[in-house]
C-alpha cells in the first residue's frame, strides 16, 4: 500500500497550508494556500510548484482564507482539471475572495514593474490575474457538513465544523487499506475559539489514526471573555481613539473579523455606550463578504435587524471614494483590509496618518512576522512604505479579543476531545516557538514523543509505519531557518532608516561624509 504525506506549506511558517495525500490511486491536496510574511518567504508564490498540478486527482479547502486557497487560481493556471472540494459557505466566499486576490497581485506587481524600470530592473509576472482566479472558480464544488463524498477512487472525506470563520471546517479522509480498516486522517484546519458570533463552536471524530493540528496560538493563552466584555474593550480603545483626536484605522480582514466588528459597532451604537461616530469601510472585498454573511444570517441563527446597515455606515468601493478619506482628520473610524498591512487600501491610509500624532491604530488579529502589522506592533519608530519612509507618531494599540484561533489551551482540549491518535500527530500553521510549545506540552501529558512529528517546509512522511517516520530525501524550497522572523529585506529596511537617522543625528556634514565612507567600505566591491 502506498501512502504518504508531504508539507508543501505551514510547516515552520503559520501561512501557505498545502498538504499532498499521495496514495496508488493518485494524489490528493489538502489546501492550496497564499504564503505571506517575509519577503523571502512570499517568494515562493512565484516558483514553481513542487509537485506536477496536472497529475493531481482533487483538492480539499478547509476553508476561505488566502493562506489556505489563494493558490487555488495559481493551480488550475498551471493545469489543474479536476474538483475543489469546499463547505458551501466557503465556496460563496471564494467567488469575491480570490478574484479579489487576483487583482491584487496585478495591482502590486503594475506598481513594482513602475519601480524596477526606474532602476532598470526586469519586469516580473503576477502570481496570477483576476482573470486566472474567476476560471478557477469553475472547479469549486460545494459539500455540506457531515457528507462523505467520495474524492478519488479508496479515498473519502468529510467536512466537520471548525468554529474559525463561516464555512470553515475539519477534513476527514479515510483510505482503503486492502480488506484492513480504512486508514483514518485528521486535518484540524484553523481551530476556533468558541464563543464566535457567526457559528457553532468546533467538533471533529475521534480517534483519528493520524492528525494534522495547526498550532497558531500554541505559545499563548488569552483570557475568556463573553460578548459584553469584548465589546467594552473595543468601546474602551475607540474612546480613547476619539480623545486623542485623530481618526481610528483599523487594519481588518475582509472575512469574519469585519463582520464582526461592525456586529459590535452596531451594537455599542444601538445602547449608547459609543457616541454613533461615522465609521467608513474601505474594502470593496468586506463589502461583498458582508453580503456573503448576511445570506448566511439565518442558518447560522441570527435574527432581528440587520447588523451591517446603518446611517454612520458607510461603504467605500472607488478608489476616488478611498482618496476622500484623506481629508479626515478626527471622529472617524476608518476600516481597511488588509488585516496584516501587508498590501490593500490600508497601506495608502497608514502611509498618510502614521506620522500624524493624533492618529491611533488599531490591530485586531495575527500579524505574521515580517509583515508591516507585525512591525509596527513591535514599535519601530519608523517604517517604509511603498518604498518611501514614515515616522510613526501614532497610537498603536492591539486588541486581541476577536481572534480567530484557538488559544494554547483550546488547542490542547481540542486535541484531547479526539480521544486519542492511533499512529502519529503533526504539528503545522505555527510559528517555532508555538509548534514547540504545544509539543513540550504533550510530552508533559505523557505522549510518546516518537508519536509527535513537527515537520519541516517538503517533507514527505510514510503513512503506512505505526509512527512518523521520513520517506526520501526530498530538498526543501528553503530552509527551516529562512521561515520565521525577519528576513534580509526586513533587516535592509531596518538599516535604511537607521542610517537615515544616524546621518539625521550627525552634527555636521564632515560627520555625515565619515559615516558614508564607512559604510561604502563595508560593501564588497
Amino acid at each position: 500500500m502506498k501512502l504518504t504525506l508531504t508539507f508543501h506549506g505551514a510547516a515552520g511558517t503559520v501561512t501557505g497550508s498545502c498538504f499532498r495525500l499521495s496514495t496508488g490511486n493518485g494524489d490528493v491536496l489538502i489546501d492550496c494556500g497564499l504564503f505571506q510574511g517575509t519577503k523571502t518567504v512570499r517568494e515562493l508564490n512565484y516558483r514553481p510548484f513542487p509537485f506536477n498540478p496536472a497529475s493531481l486527482r482533487a483538492v480539499l479547502l478547509t476553508h476561505a482564507h488566502i493562506d489556505h486557497a489563494g493558490l487555488v487560481p495559481k493551480l488550475v493556471r498551471q493545469g489543474y482539471r479536476g474538483p475543489v472540494y469546499a463547505t458551501p459557505a466557503t465556496v460563496d466566499l471564494l467567488e469575491y475572495m480570490l478574484p479579489d486576490s487576483g487583482y491584487i497581485q496585478e495591482t502590486d506587481v503594475e506598481r513594482l514593474n513602475r519601480r524596477n524600470r526606474q532602476r532598470g530592473r526586469p519586469a516580473v509576472q503576477p502570481i496570477y490575474t483576476e482573470e486566472d482566479a474567476r476560471a478557477s472558480l469553475k472547479r469549486l464544488k460545494p459539500v455540506g457538513y457531515d457528507r462523505w463524498v467520495d474524492v478519488i477512487a479508496g479515498v473519502r472525506a468529510r467536512f466537520w465544523q471548525a468554529g474559525h470563520l463561516l464555512g470553515s471546517a475539519s477534513v476527514e479522509l479515510e483510505v482503503a487499506n486492502h480488506g484492513r480498516d480504512p486508514v483514518r486522517l485528521l486535518f484540524s484546519g484553523d481551530v476556533g475559539p468558541g464563543g464566535k458570533a457567526f457559528h457553532e463552536g468546533a467538533e471533529a471524530p475521534v480517534h483519528p489514526d493520524w492528525l494534522v493540528m495547526e498550532t497558531t496560538y500554541g505559545d499563548r493563552n488569552r483570557e475568556e471573555l463573553g460578548h459584553e466584555q469584548r465589546r467594552a474593550l473595543l468601546a474602551a480603545e475607540v474612546r480613547a481613539a476619539l480623545e486623542a483626536g485623530g481618526p481610528l484605522l483599523i487594519p481588518v480582514f475582509a472575512v469574519e473579523r469585519t463582520q464582526e466588528l461592525l456586529y459590535d459597532l452596531d451594537r455599542l451604537f444601538d445602547t449608547g455606550v459609543l457616541p454613533p461616530v461615522e465609521v467608513f469601510l474601505d474594502s470593496p472585498l468586506a463589502d461583498a463578504v458582508t453580503g456573503v454573511f448576511r445570506r448566511h444570517l439565518a442558518e447560522i441563527g441570527s435574527a432581528g435587524d440587520d447588523p451591517f446597515v446603518r446611517p454612520n455606515f458607510h461603504r467605500v468601493l472607488s478608489v476616488a471614494e478611498s482618496q476622500t478619506l484623506n481629508a479626515l482628520r478626527g471622529g472617524a473610524i476608518i476600516m481597511a483590509a488588509s488585516g496584516m498591512c501587508d498590501a490593500g487600501r490600508i497601506r495608502h491610509h497608514l502611509k498618510n496618518h502614521l506620522w500624524r500624532p493624533g492618529t491611533t491604530v488599531l490591530l485586531v488579529g495575527y500579524q505574521a512576522p515580517g509583515t508591516l502589522g507585525h512591525t509596527l506592533r513591535q514599535g519601530a519608530p519608523r517604517v517604509r512604505i511603498h518604498g518611501e519612509e514614515v515616522e510613526v507618531r501614532a497610537r498603536i494599540r492591539s486588541l486581541d479579543v476577536y481572534s480567530g484561533h484557538a488559544d494554547r489551551d483550546g488547542l490542547l482540549d481540542w486535541l484531547e476531545a479526539r480521544q486519542g491518535v492511533g499512529r502519529g500527530l503533526f504539528l503545522v500553521h505555527g510559528e517555532p516557538g508555538a509548534r514547540e510549545a504545544i509539543r513540550q506540552a504533550l510530552l508533559a501529558k505523557g505522549w510518546d514523543p516518537a508519536s509527535i512529528r513537527v515537520p519541516d517546509l517538503d517533507e514527505t512522511v510514510d503513512l503506512t509505519q505505526p509512527r512518523p517516520q521520513t520517506a526520501g530525501d526530498g530538498a526543501p524550497r528553503l530552509p527551516a531557518a529562512a521561515m520565521g522572523g525577519a528576513d534580509w529585506h526586513n533587516r535592509y529596511a531596518e538599516a535604511l532608516l537607521e542610517l537615515g537617522e544616524a546621518l539625521r543625528a550627525a552634527p555636521d556634514d564632515r560627520t555625515r561624509d565619515h559615516l558614508l565612507e564607512r559604510v561604502r567600505k563595508a560593501i564588497p566591491q
